[in-house]
Formats: C-alpha cells, sequence, structure tokens
C-alpha cells in the first residue's frame, strides 16, 4: 500500500504514523515517499517484519500497489491522483483538511478504516477525467488531466482575457471574461460550484464549462455529453495572455493565439468507497446544508393513511 501525507502539519505526521504502524502489524506493506518517510521519522526496513519501503515520486509510486492510502485535504487526493494516475491505484482518503470532499473517512473513524483495508471490504469507483492540451499553431505545447478542472484564466488582474469557445468544432460564443472553466462532475463541488456552475451527481457522465465574469449577453453554464470536445481560443488581438491551470496544480501560460482543448480522459481515477451514503448525503454533510423540518417519504405517507412501506393499511 502507498501512503501519501501531507506532512507539513503536525496532525497529519501523527495519523500518518499510526496509519503505517497499524497497517504493517496486520503485515501490509507499507511504500512511502523518501521525503515523506523521513518528515515522519520513518525510514526503509521499519516495522513489522521491515514492511516499510520507500521511493520517489518519479518512481511510478503506485506501481504494484493494491491502494493509495491519503491522509489530507482534497489537495492532497488531488496530489495523489497525480502521482498515480499512471498506474489508476485506487484512492482512499482521509479527511484531515476543511471540506474534503473527495475523501471517504474522518481521523476519528480511523480503526475502522483500517479494518475495512485489512477485510478488503471496500469498493472503487471509476471518475470521469478531462484530457487537456494546449495548441500554439500546429504546435502541441502541454497536455495533461484533470480530475476537477481545467481552469483557463487571465494572467494580469488589469485585463480582461478575450476567447472564442467552441463546442464539438463549432463555434459558439465570443468573451471578454476572467477565463473558462472546464469541469467535470467530480469537480463540479470545486472551482465550477464557486463561479455559479451546477452541482452535478457523480454518476452522471459529462463535461461541464462555467464562463467567469464574462462580458457577452450569452454566458451561461452549460453541461454537455461527455463525447463531446471543447475548446478555448486565446484571441490573437488580445491585449493580455492567460494560463491554463488543471486541478490547481500543474500550469502552463497561454500566448494570444494558444489554443485549449479538453475532452474526456483516456484514463479514469479511481475512488475507494467504504460507505454506499447518497451523493445528496455527502452534500449535505460536506456543506452543512439546513435539512430541519425533513419529514420524507415514508412520514407522508403515514399522515397521508398509507403504510410506511408504501400500501394502504386499510387495503
Amino acid at each position: 500500500m502507498l501512503v501519501l501525507a501531507h506532512t507539513g502539519r503536525a496532525e497529519v505526521r501523527e495519523v500518518a504514523r499510526t496509519c503505517v504502524q497499524r497497517l504493517t502489524e496486520h503485515g501490509i506493506a507499507v511504500r512511502l515517499l523518501a521525503d515523506e518517510a523521513a518528515d515522519l521519522g520513518l525510514a526503509a526496513g521499519l516495522g513489522a517484519e521491515g514492511l516499510v519501503e520507500t521511493t520517489q515520486p518519479d518512481d511510478v509510486p503506485g506501481e504494484g500497489c493494491e491502494l493509495v492510502l491519503v491522509i489530507g485535504g482534497d489537495g492532497s487526493i488531488l496530489r495523489a491522483a497525480e502521482l498515480t494516475h499512471e498506474t489508476s491505484t485506487p484512492l482512499l482518503g482521509v479527511n484531515l483538511g476543511h471540506v474534503g470532499f473527495l475523501a471517504e473517512a474522518e481521523p476519528e473513524d480511523l480503526e475502522l478504516t483500517i479494518t475495512a483495508i485489512v477485510d478488503r471490504d471496500y469498493t472503487a469507483e471509476d471518475r470521469l477525467t478531462l484530457g487537456v492540451r494546449v495548441l500554439v499553431g500546429k504546435e502541441v505545447l502541454f497536455t495533461t488531466f484533470a480530475l476537477n478542472e481545467a481552469s483557463v484564466e487571465k494572467a494580469a488582474r488589469e485585463r480582461m482575457l478575450e476567447v472564442v469557445v467552441e463546442v464539438d468544432g463549432r463555434p459558439l460564443s465570443r468573451w471578454g471574461c476572467d477565463g473558462v472553466v472546464c469541469a467535470t462532475p467530480t469537480g463540479s463541488t470545486a472551482y465550477n460550484f464557486s463561479a455559479g456552475g451546477p452541482v452535478v451527481w457523480p454518476e452522471v457522465e459529462a463535461l461541464l464549462m462555467v464562463p467567469l465574469s464574462a462580458h457577452a449577453l450569452f454566458a451561461r453554464p452549460m453541461v454537455v455529453a461527455p463525447t463531446s470536445v471543447l475548446a478555448v481560443e486565446v484571441l490573437s488581438n488580445t491585449e493580455g495572455s492567460g494560463v491554463l491551470w488543471c486541478d490547481g496544480r500543474r500550469t502552463v501560460d497561454l500566448p494570444p493565439g494558444a489554443r485549449i482543448e479538453v475532452r474526456r480522459g483516456d484514463r479514469p481515477v479511481r475512488l475507494v468507497r467504504l460507505h454506499q451514503a447518497p451523493f445528496t448525503d455527502r452534500l449535505v454533510a460536506k456543506f452543512g446544508l439546513p435539512v430541519e423540518g425533513w419529514r420524507g417519504a415514508a412520514e407522508r405517507r403515514r399522515r397521508d393513511g398509507g403504510d410506511a412501506d408504501g400500501s394502504d393499511r386499510h387495503a
């Protein structure tokens, strides 16, 4: 098992050490990034029967691992997705961040999480990703993927970005704007959400496009087919340059004339689930949404004279 941790925080280091100890006690080999192992005070060969090994980020750290245990917030999970994208190793997040929308477990449930790992009592679900490339003329300048979003943004605060957006090879509109966000359903609760885009259930296969402060008559969030190709062209005569951010981690400067193409990625990211709770419950819990007064269908049926299972007690 690969264990990745945000070791800059004392609380995370403590939880990470506990996880390594408990996993090796169960005979599970643990792999750590060398710099994180040093931060945790661990070295290769330590632990039960020498089950701890170290690796480097460039050495395909997820190769041969059954699972990646990520200790931190959503940023740590996005980093883990970057490090293990080549191997598609399932990611299980323990939330020590703020919202932790991508994480599945909380620190207070650590023992139950370790037990589920040992017993292989979990499922993994595929999350749609974005395949992103930047072209200048016919030259491919940059290629990458994104789990949450690819955002084209203005590079200078005082300048608007002039772009033309395209869907499936046809021009849609021209915007003077702060930028454009292209997101996945997984990323619909991240930057897309802050930009006023729709929340999309993760089971839905779709691509999202949301303009940022666009000066245009038509500047609405859009949801398109998962087979669609989205493109954003930075106009050659624009006064400002742009920058592309993918998951807030990978970036490239965009000169005037650059074209950014976004399509469904070739390889999904696999997220581990320990519970089968509906996505609605996750929204309520993570955002602290008010649901007081809700009675639900069962209570309404009782009130209207039917049984909780929907049958009529007088039938």
